[in-house]
């Protein structure tokens, strides 16, 4: 009996065929598409945020932290631009309280209704230059004596701390100390330094200096009628200050996690900060320049205005430079690791060199026993617990500068020196007997 012919099966159709792995194939390629623009906008917006980041911290630094604030002005008590216009404006305050001529005038008015001769009292009325410039002199060296000594530079540093609103006042319109501010014009008063220079004056025998009454005279520092805006502006960065810069570690972190090459996402972000950081760096120098060529009259020394500038912002570049160095040195670092020819020879010499150091110890009776074994089989996550570790430091060191990158760099290459010759010597350790090749593997860089 014979069985009947097999029915010959339909071939299956294109479409249900192609539906399921076509369908996956889509996906998968959609999925790709939107993880690599995620990583994307990710990371071009923490490369933005990341010098905005840098000024709100400088702005809550320096508005919020007495002993920040008073590390930054304090050197302004002995700069030589300022020391200078205190004096000067001493000077002219002394100046406007006591006339030489009307001074003079008197005196010989006095004489001659006491029998001088009116020739012998005219001679005396022409003293009043000499008396005029002698005054001159003499404030100006007591003036100077006073803002040169510890107890100008004491003085300034009490009245800062006291009030903590030089700056403060300055961004936020809040406060009264040494700087004040008001409609857009930032001064610095000098009413102290009239008065001690007013004292001594009288303690020389100057007596017509015992006239002068009080003062409060001010240094014009800054006038600008878009100081409102500044503040506003300030306000806002002071805000954020404690939450933008965690906010733009978290964007970076999960747009370099997103990226399908994460090594050239870490290399990209870290580039890209540093440039944003050199822009800002730059914009400062170009925004320096505008302001001193454009100080307006009332602002009595250039050098002052300028020396208040640069005190103000010395932190915030200084911040700037780390944060640029950091930026280049992670970007040399992702670089190094990857699997380029340069790279590739760096770590190939590296590697040979611990090898010949292991094995060099080895004939003189070094021996590092399991500690070398167990470095080389966990050397890529003790390499990795040790990139942790400093990071973890540098993310709490208390305003870190560029020695502060160099110096952990420089640690961080000593540590891996160190874990790649006990590694050397692991692997020298495991290797065949007979001074056969070292086991397959055994010479793998884990990066």
């Amino acid at each position: 009996m014979t069985s009947p012919p097999e029915q010959p099966q339909e071939p299956a159709s294109p479409a249900s065929e192609g539906a399921p792995k076509g369908g996956g194939r889509v996906a998968s390629t959609a999925g790709r598409i939107t993880r690599k623009v995620s990583s994307a906008v990710l990371i071009v917006l923490a490369c933005i945020l990341v010098p905005l980041s840098v000024l709100t911290v400088w702005v809550h630094d320096i508005a919020l932290d007495t002993d920040r604030y008073v590390e930054t002005v304090a050197p302004l008590a002995s700069n030589p631009a300022i020391e200078d216009a205190a004096v000067q404006r001493a000077v002219q305050a002394v100046n406007v309280r006591f006339d030489a001529k009307q001074f003079t005038s008197n005196v010989a008015d006095w004489l001659q209704s006491q029998g001088l001769p009116p020739t012998a009292a005219q001679a005396v009325k022409g003293f009043a230059p000499q008396l005029e410039s002698a005054v001159d002199s003499a404030v100006e060296k007591i003036a100077r004596r006073f803002v040169e000594s510890d107890r100008f530079e004491t003085l300034w540093t009490e009245a800062n701390r006291a009030g903590h609103s030089a700056v403060v006042h300055a961004l936020t319109g809040k406060g009264r100390g040494a700087v004040g501010v008001e409609e857009g014009t930032v001064t610095l008063s000098v009413g102290t330094v009239v008065e001690t220079v007013k004292k001594e004056l009288v303690d020389a025998g100057l007596q017509p200096a015992s006239k002068i009454p009080d003062v409060n005279k001010t240094l014009v520092l800054f006038k600008s009628d878009k100081l409102d805006n500044i503040q506003d502006a300030a306000h806002a960065l002071d805000v954020l200050g404690n939450w933008l810069p965690i906010i733009t570690v978290l964007l970076g972190a999960a747009g370099v996690l997103l990226a399908h090459h994460r090594r050239r996402a870490l290399a990209k972000t870290a580039l890209g900060a540093a440039v944003g950081c050199l822009i800002v760096a730059i914009a400062l120098v170009i925004a320096r320049r505008y302001y001193l060529d454009h100080l307006p009259n009332q602002v009595q020394s250039d050098a002052a205005a300028a020396a208040i500038f640069d005190t103000l912002l010395r932190f915030l570049r200084v911040t700037l430079r780390t944060v640029i160095v950091l930026g280049v040195i992670i970007a040399l670092g992702a670089y190094l690791i990857g699997p380029g020819r340069l790279p590739r020879a760096v770590r190939g010499t590296a590697e040979r060199t611990a090898d010949s150091v292991a094995r060099w110890g080895g004939t003189h009776g070094v021996n590092t026993g399991p500690v070398g074994t167990w470095t080389n089989k966990y050397r890529h996550w003790i390499n990795l617990g040790v990139l942790l570790l400093l990071a973890l430091i540098f993310a709490l060191w208390n305003h870190p500068t560029v020695a502060t990158v160099l110096l952990l760099v420089l640690i961080l290459l000593a540590v891996l020196a160190v874990i790649s010759l006990l590694a050397a010597t692991g692997r020298d350790r495991v290797a065949p007997a007979g001074g056969g090749d070292p086991l397959p593997g055994d010479h793998e860089l884990p990066l």
